[in-house]
């Protein structure tokens, strides 16, 4: 029997390891956390210092009883949880559970999955940390309280199934606020002027015009563009000024948590949740060839920027190998890391340096490769030499007009040879203009190929990505790297919010949920509050503050929230309209199909309407029902388009003798669906298409990659039996449109009502 017992979170890192370790370890997997708070009650008790009730997690009592038969009859027990505030605190719910064991009990981090990271990790075991854990028990207790007080408050006031959270609502509200800003925007027309030159020798290039009459020009109108393209068409064009400069530009550090979410989805596509499981893949280990389980990266939950000196020497000795001494430093580079930074974990970097993603490709699925050669590239590059550019600035006057060209010339690639951090915005933009003739020189005359006026017009703010958002999040202190994948995930899956074209867009019932908690809890919904918190979590685990004290500042103020909330909230919101049947005002509700307008003088006045905004954020009544074209297929009335809780539906105007209703027809060729794809971890929209017999199915747009396809038309909605989110409408010659759960295992269907 072992003498020793090794306890990991996940089985693929428990195989990893046992290949390292003799017969001397038996190595087993927790899976996850093993205790938590219950589901069904708040689990807390506020009165007495806030004590959380923990309870073991369904399905977990068999293997906790397995690690304590073991346990038992071990020399020295090993937990070796991820070695952050979650991995602590499964570390210490199974310490407590091995209470009664016969070996000593310590902690071992391993920053990465390899020969070298287990022997240093084991090497240096250490007691548990009470800070840590403390942290991210005070985190969710937190969440809990707040969770489990808003979220009642909202199903008595608004709707059953809503929910808050004390991140989550306030990344919403950042979602919201900045859908506002783009509402208010009001665009701004500007005009440019482009020449379009060339000098004795090749190639042409644009400049563009900077003064006229010694002044900052600024055209405004189409007429001010006019009368100085008078001006200046008959004008000889002459180089006035040459300044050439070289510069140099530095790489990137190698990425952290948060920026390697936002290149992976900029550069991959990968939602936040889809690259932290790869990377936790690649963490954990992959079999490669003759080295067996081996773990490619180091711990990919961080946000420090330091790297050890084995790690950069390896990559310094890589680069001199593959491109020569010029391409390194003097000395290795080092990174600062942010002020709130955990400076116990390296930054991300792949494992071996000379592990390179062609050598593994083989061994690697298409997603795994792909975000290992991001890692691995950052990395190297980090330890690379500047680049060395050479700029030049041309001045070229025209009667009272400057014109101004730019061009840029790599005089040394040095790291951008391997990564460029601008490499993605390169790939849609014309480059040409950036290459100047060699010939031009001062006092040198130019010849005018055609003056090119342009008009423009200022932009909105543009709504939030999930690279962008995560940024958002990390500059104004809200969250930290674990939480940050979690976030978006919780934000993607309610009905807050659709994606469009990639971007977060609000719902109505999104706007409606956040105007409520910001109008009656305003700290919690506060951004500045919440980053202060995630600062008092820190220092928690810094052993700076006590957890208890964090947690009663917290629910002094948000006691008395909840207690006025519960007098005082609204589940409704004013729209600023009047009633057009008594003059009343007219207020946003939400009911059992969806959120509606409703007469302030109810139940006197039973006024509703459905109601949509235009692009200024303006509530527009929708009218009841729209003339067709349609013929109603039972009995020859005309159709009329309705709206309901699906969106628009079409129905006979022969309503209640004839009660046929049906959806609208979806054109092939686009994409009015608008019903974001269920699967998990990817943001394409479903869309309509054919076999090659030609029968209509849905499928998502982003094929192959994601192979979600349905055969009935679907509905955005979740299954009110089993959850499944999308449901679909199947036609019955004898009952009619009925709506029906895509899931095989679940028999729920119901006739469709649109309305």
């Amino acid at each position: 029997m072992a003498k020793n017992l090794l306890i990991v979170e996940s089985p693929a890192k428990a195989r990893t390891i046992g290949k390292y370790l003799g017969r001397d370890f038996k190595i087993m997997a927790s899976v996850g956390h093993v205790k938590d708070l219950p589901k069904n009650r708040l689990g807390v008790d506020i009165k007495n210092d806030f004590k959380p009730e923990y309870v073991v997690i369904k399905g977990k009592g068999k293997i906790l009883k397995e690690i304590k038969k073991e346990g038992k009859n071990s020399d020295a027990i090993y937990l070796a949880p991820d070695p952050d505030r979650e991995g602590e605190a499964i570390a210490w719910h199974i310490a407590e559970e091995l209470k009664n064991a016969s070996g000593r009990i310590h902690r071992v981090l391993f920053n990465e999955i390899t020969p070298r990271g287990i022997k240093e990790g084991l090497s240096a075991p250490r007691e548990l940390d009470s800070f840590k854990y403390e942290s991210q028990q005070a985190r969710r207790i937190l969440d809990r309280l707040v969770g489990y007080q808003i979220s009642p408050l909202l199903w008595a006031k608004v709707k059953k199934g809503l929910s808050a959270g004390r991140v989550q609502s306030v990344a919403l509200r950042m979602i919201c606020e900045r859908e506002k800003e783009i509402f208010s925007f009001t665009p701004s027309e500007y005009w440019s002027i482009t020449a379009h030159l060339k000098s004795d020798t090749p190639p042409p290039f644009k400049a563009r015009l900077i003064k006229f009459d010694s002044k900052k020009i600024e055209l405004k109108t189409e007429k001010e563009t006019k009368e100085i393209l008078e001006n200046i068409k008959s004008k000889r064009f002459v180089v006035q000024d040459i300044r050439v400069k070289q510069r140099t530009k530095s790489p990137s550090p190698p990425f952290i948590t948060s920026t390697l979410q936002q290149e992976a989805y900029k550069r991959l596509g990968f939602s936040a949740k889809k690259t932290m499981t790869i990377a936790q893949n690649l963490y954990e280990g992959v079999e490669i060839g003759s080295e067996g389980l081996i773990g490619l990266i180091t711990y990919m939950r961080t946000d420090s920027f330091r790297v050890s000196d084995d790690a950069s020497n390896e990559a310094r000795e890589f680069i001199e190998a593959q491109y020569g001494k010029e391409y390194l430093p003097q000395r290795s580079r080092r990174f600062k890391s942010p002020k709130t930074a955990q400076e116990a974990h390296e930054a991300i970097r792949p494992t071996s340096a000379f592990r390179t993603p062609e050598n593994l490709q083989q061994y690697l699925t298409k997603d795994q490769y792909l975000l290992y050669t991001l890692i691995w590239k950052r990395f190297i590059a980090s330890q690379m030499a500047d680049a060395i550019l050479q700029n030049t600035m041309v001045d070229i006057s025209a009667g009272k007009a400057i014109f101004r060209a730019t061009g840029t010339v790599v005089v040394f690639n040095g790291f951008t040879t391997l990564y460029d951090i601008e490499e993605a915005k390169k790939k849609d933009n014309d480059k040409r203009g950036d290459i100047l003739p060699p010939s031009l020189k001062k006092n040198s005359v130019l010849e005018l190929i055609k003056l090119e006026p342009k008009q423009h017009f200022t932009q909105p703010p543009p709504r939030y990505t999930e690279a962008t958002l995560i940024k958002a999040l990390e500059e104004n202190g809200i969250g930290r790297p674990s939480t940050y994948a979690t976030i978006l995930g919780n934000i993607r899956q309610r009905d807050y919010v659709r994606l469009e074209k990639g971007r977060f867009r609000p719902t109505e019932l999104g706007f409606l949920v956040t105007e409520l908690l910001v109008e009656n809890f305003p700290d919690i919904l506060n951004v500045d509050f919440t980053a202060h918190m995630e600062e008092s979590l820190d220092m928690i685990e810094s052993g700076k503050r006590k957890w208890v004290d964090v947690l009663r500042e917290f629910y002094s103020s948000f006691e008395k929230e909840i207690e006025k909330a519960k007098k005082e909230m609204k589940g409704e919101i004013e729209t600023g309209l009047k009633c057009p049947e008594c003059g009343n005002h007219l207020k946003i509700r939400a009911g059992k199909n969806g959120l509606f307008l409703g007469c302030s003088n109810f139940p006197d006045c039973k006024y509703t309407s459905n109601f949509t905004r235009d692009e200024k954020g303006n509530i527009i009544i929708e009218e009841k029902e729209t003339s067709s074209q349609e013929k109603c297929e039972i009995c020859g009335r005309d159709m009329v388009i309705k709206r309901g809780k699906f969106g628009p539906f079409l129905a006979c105007t022969g309503f209640p003798e004839c009660k046929n209703t049906r959806p609208l027809k979806t054109r092939e060729s686009n994409n009015e669906i608008n019903i974001q794809c269920p699967e998990k971890g990817c943001d394409g929209m479903i869309v309509p298409r054919k076999t090659k017999k030609g029968r209509l199915f849905y499928a998502c747009n982003r094929y192959p990659e994601c192979k979600f396809a349905m055969w009935y038309m679907p509905v955005d909605n979740s299954c009110p039996k089993c959850g499944t989110r999308v449901m679909g409408i199947k036609n019955s010659s004898k009952q009619g449109p009925i709506l029906v759960c895509r899931n095989k295992e679940c028999d729920f269907k119901q006739a469709f009502d649109p309305s």
